[in-house]
């Protein structure tokens, strides 16, 4: 049975007794990963900052293990929850061990001194997010990717049930983000800490997360699972997306399709069509496409950028209809790309396009377009 950790009741929060966002009810369980999301300036950080107490809560109640927040000691609510917040840490000649040392002072005595254990934990937490090679290496003078590293290295030492993370992946490459992400999905399972966050990427925030809530406006728009939440309608709202499309399957947003009528046909399959639709689009040269079935990830991607898309439908041969429409839509465009996507037993019609186009001196490779159009 799930046991719910973290829990609020019509939160309000905002800045000088000025509320930005009311009424924000959430629970999130151990182990699980809440992200926010939502555009700049919505409100994100201001929601991390008010659980954190940095902020003082407008209304409503916060609850962190069955405990009301506001009651917590701040000795007490450190042994519960660890923050890595976007402001730069100042620190005066600190080697990044000391950085990470001081997540163990809510443990200490009242000098501050460190036991056998506390530098064991230290030691522990530096080799789990991969950076205790740079442990004697100046804080101020690494990277803001071995920064982050460290920040939350500092994080886990403290042993904390919840973890709060504004922006974590803001300085960090794919390479970085991908690693920081695979750490906090970790932790949360392995170890049932309670990860909560905001991101703007949102396809990452897809894929990790257990449960997203979308922050917009005075009050919380949505709260709920990645498949209930990453709908095309749901976060073009979100974010007011009015060029281009969000895609749902990819995770990702795709640009507004070229105007005008279409100048090449895409012969593609596979895949093997996204990065030629692509180019084209960033080119802006219009095109249509075909034949493509309608389980094949080029159709995700074709139907939102090219003019015409002539379909068919999955695991059966391309219909006579299907081609007929195929070979019209080529002959009005000026140019043919073939992709090399494989022609098998249901689409040998692709031999007769392909044949078609050469003989009407059409069929280009992309690069050979490029050469002719500009």
């Amino acid at each position: 049975m799930n046991q719910i950790y973290f829990e609020t009741k019509e939160l309000c929060v905002g800045y000088h007794g000025t509320p930005l966002i009311r009424d924000i009810c959430v629970s999130v369980n151990k182990g699980e990963i809440l992200t926010l999301i939502g555009p700049n300036g919505s409100g994100k950080s201001t929601i991390l900052k008010s659980i954190t107490k940095q902020l003082r809560l407008l209304g409503g109640t916060a609850w962190i293990d069955r405990q009301i927040l506001s009651e917590l000691s701040v000795k007490d609510l450190a042994k519960k929850q660890a923050v890595v917040l976007t402001e730069r840490l100042q620190t005066e000649m600190m080697c990044c061990w000391d950085v990470v040392a001081t997540g163990r002072y809510p443990y200490t005595n009242q000098v501050g001194t460190l036991s056998d254990s506390d530098y064991k934990m230290i030691e522990e937490s530096m080799k789990m997010v991969l950076a205790y090679d740079i442990r004697n290496k100046d804080f101020g003078e690494i990277s803001d990717g071995q920064r982050q590293r460290i920040m939350l290295a500092r994080a886990i030492c403290q042993e904390p049930e919840i973890i709060i993370l504004d922006e974590p992946t803001s300085f960090l490459d794919i390479r970085h983000k991908l690693e920081l992400l695979d750490i906090l999905r970790s932790m949360a399972k392995e170890k049932e800490i309670t990860v909560i966050m905001s991101l703007h990427e949102i396809d990452l925030a897809q894929k990790i997360s257990d449960k997203i809530m979308c922050v917009k406006g005075e009050y919380i728009e949505k709260i709920g699972t990645p498949e209930e939440i990453f709908q095309d309608r749901i976060i073009q709202e979100l974010y007011d997306v009015e060029k281009g499309t969000y895609n749902m399957l990819f995770g990702s947003i795709e640009l507004p399709k070229p105007e005008g009528e279409s100048h090449v046909f895409v012969i593609a399959g596979d895949g093997s069509g996204v990065p030629v639709y692509r180019a084209l689009q960033k080119a802006g040269i219009s095109f249509s496409t075909g034949v493509i079935y309608t389980n094949d990830v080029d159709y995700q991607v074709a139907k939102v950028l090219a003019n015409t898309v002539i379909t068919e439908s999955p695991f059966q041969e391309i219909s006579e209809a299907a081609f007929e429409k195929a070979k019209k839509e080529m002959s009005a465009c000026d140019y043919v790309i073939y992709t090399g996507t494989a022609i098998r037993k249901d689409n040998q019609s692709f031999h007769k396009l392909i044949e078609e186009a050469k003989e009407k001196k059409k069929l280009v490779t992309l690069e050979e377009l490029r050469a002719k159009i500009f």
